[in-house]
C-alpha cells in the first residue's frame, strides 16, 4: 500500500500541516500490523510524502512509545490549528471627498478575553528597551512621537495604534507564513520582539515612506509569550499615513522583508499578500451593477432582486474570502462627504466581518469569558488624528482625539471605561 500526498499544496497548508505530517509519519514508521507486516516510513521522495508496508521489517520501537508520539503530534497540530482558527482580522481604508483618510479593522481573537477594549497612551520621549529571547537586552531607543494603541493582555501594544502625526500601524495574524529573523545574541542591541516593533514604528516615524526606508535596518525576532500559550506570534503589518499611502510589510523565509502597496488598503491574514493579489483574478465577474436580463428561447430571465452583480462573492470567514469581500465593498463604497461619513461607513462595512463565536468554534470549545470572536472594531481618522472603536460588549462608538493630548507632558496611562463592557441602549418614547 502506498499513500501519496502529492495533491497537497504545502505552501497553502502552512507550517502546522507540514510539521504534523512529518511527525505523524515518523510515528507511523514504528507501528506494526498483524505481527508480520511493518509500516515503514518511506521518507520524502520527489517532493511527496509516502509510506509503504514492507514484510519482515524490524520493529524499531515499542507500540506504546509509538502511541505517545502520535498523541504528541496530534496535540501540537490541535494547538497550532486552534491559534490559526481563532485569529481572523480584516482591514480596509476609505477616503472622503474632503481628503480625510480613514483606516479601519476588526480584531478577532477567540481564545480568551484579550482586553482589547483598553487603550494605552504613550508619551513622546519615552525610553524603550526591546525584548529578546534572552530578556530585556534588545534595541534601545527614545520615542520621537507620542501615540495611542489598543492593548492586548495588559501589554502596552496590541492590534493597532496611531501616533500624533497620523501614522497608523496595524498587526494582522499570518500563521504558517511569517518567519522572523533567527536571533543572534551578537546583534541583540538591534533586535526586538513583534510587540516592540509596533512601538518602534509608532514612536519613530511620521510617514509610510520613512517606514519603508528603515524597516529592514532592525531585527524582528520571535519571543515566546506564555499569555498566548507560548505559541509563536506570526504577524504582518499594515502601515498607513494621512497622505493615503498604505503598505503591507511581511517577514517570510527566515526573515526576508517583503513590502507591498496595499490594494485599496485591504488586508486580512494568510496566505502572503502576493497570493491574495493573484487570487483576485478569480473574481473578475463581480460588479456593483445588476446582471442584465437575458433572452433564452421565448423566455426573458431577470435577476431575482438587487445585488445580482455580486453573485459569486465569497461569504465565509476564511482570509482569502474576507480579502475579496473587503476589496469588493471598498471598491463599491458610496461617495463619502467628510470624516464623520467615512468613519460611519467604515464601521458599516466592517459589520459584514463581525464573526460570532459559533461560526468559528465548536460548542464545547467556546470560551466563557468572551461573547464574540470579533473582540473590537476600530477606525482611525489619520487626517484629523481621532481614534474610534467599539467592543464586542457594546456597539457604542468611543473616540480619542489625539490633538487634545499633550504628548510632551502626558504620563503613560491606560484608558479603560466600564461602558465599553456594557450593552448600552437608549429608550425612546412618544413626544407629548
Amino acid at each position: 500500500m502506498f499513500l501519496n500526498y502529492a495533491t497537497m499544496n504545502s505552501r497553502v497548508l502552512g507550517f502546522c500541516h507540514r510539521v504534523f505530517i512529518k511527525w505523524f509519519l515518523d510515528a507511523l514508521c514504528y507501528w506494526y500490523k498483524d505481527g508480520n507486516q511493518k509500516l515503514i516510513y518511506a521518507g520524502k521522495t520527489t517532493g511527496n510524502f509516502g509510506f509503504k508496508y514492507f514484510p519482515n521489517a524490524k520493529v524499531l520501537k515499542r507500540k506504546e512509545e509509538t502511541k505517545m508520539k502520535i498523541v504528541n503530534s496530534l496535540t501540537c497540530l490541535v494547538a497550532v490549528a486552534a491559534t490559526c482558527m481563532v485569529s481572523a482580522c480584516t482591514g480596509i481604508s476609505l477616503r472622503a471627498k474632503d481628503g480625510t483618510v480613514v483606516v479601519a479593522r476588526t480584531v478577532e481573537w477567540a481564545l480568551s478575553d484579550a482586553t482589547h477594549d483598553r487603550v494605552v497612551v504613550i508619551p513622546r520621549g519615552k525610553k524603550f528597551v526591546g525584548l529578546t529571547p534572552e530578556g530585556e537586552n534588545g534595541k534601545k531607543w527614545v520615542g520621537k512621537n507620542g501615540f495611542v494603541s489598543l492593548m492586548a493582555y495588559g501589554e502596552p501594544f496590541g492590534p493597532d495604534g496611531m501616533n500624533e502625526h497620523g501614522l497608523y500601524v496595524g498587526m494582522y495574524y499570518l500563521p504558517g507564513f511569517a518567519e522572523y529573523k533567527k536571533y543572534n545574541a551578537k546583534e541583540a542591541d538591534n533586535s526586538f520582539s513583534v510587540g516592540d516593533c509596533m512601538q518602534w514604528l509608532l514612536s519613530s516615524f511620521k510617514t509610510v515612506d520613512e517606514v519603508r526606508a528603515n524597516f529592514d535596518k532592525v531585527n524582528v525576532v520571535n519571543v515566546e509569550d506564555k499569555r498566548f500559550g507560548g505559541a509563536p506570534l506570526p504577524f504582518h503589518w499594515k502601515i498607513s499615513d494621512p497622505s493615503g499611502k498604505s503598505i503591507v510589510i511581511e517577514m517570510v523565509e527566515g526573515g526576508k522583508v517583503k513590502i507591498y502597496d496595499a490594494f485599496l488598503g485591504v488586508i486580512t491574514n494568510s496566505p502572503t499578500y502576493d497570493w491574495h493579489l493573484t487570487n483576485m483574478r478569480n473574481y473578475l465577474q463581480l460588479s456593483p451593477s445588476p446582471r442584465p436580463n437575458i433572452e433564452v428561447g421565448n423566455m426573458t430571465l431577470t435577476p431575482l432582486g438587487g445585488g445580482s452583480g455580486m453573485m459569486g462573492l465569497p461569504g465565509d470567514y476564511t482570509p482569502p474570502s474576507r480579502f475579496i469581500r473587503a476589496a469588493a465593498f471598498t471598491a463599491s463604497c458610496r461617495p463619502l462627504k467628510d470624516s464623520t461619513d467615512a468613519v460611519s461607513e467604515a464601521f458599516r462595512i466592517l459589520d459584514s466581518f463581525n464573526i460570532p463565536l459559533g461560526a468559528q468554534l465548536a460548542p464545547k470549545a467556546i470560551p466563557e469569558d468572551i461573547v464574540g470572536a470579533t473582540q473590537v472594531t476600530s477606525a482611525s481618522d489619520l487626517t484629523n488624528r481621532v481614534y474610534y472603536f467599539h467592543s464586542m460588549h457594546s456597539r457604542q462608538v468611543n473616540k480619542i482625539d489625539l490633538k487634545k493630548i499633550n504628548f510632551a507632558t502626558v504620563k503613560q496611562s491606560v484608558i479603560s471605561d466600564p461602558s465599553t463592557r456594557t450593552f448600552v441602549t437608549k429608550e425612546l418614547s412618544p413626544g407629548k
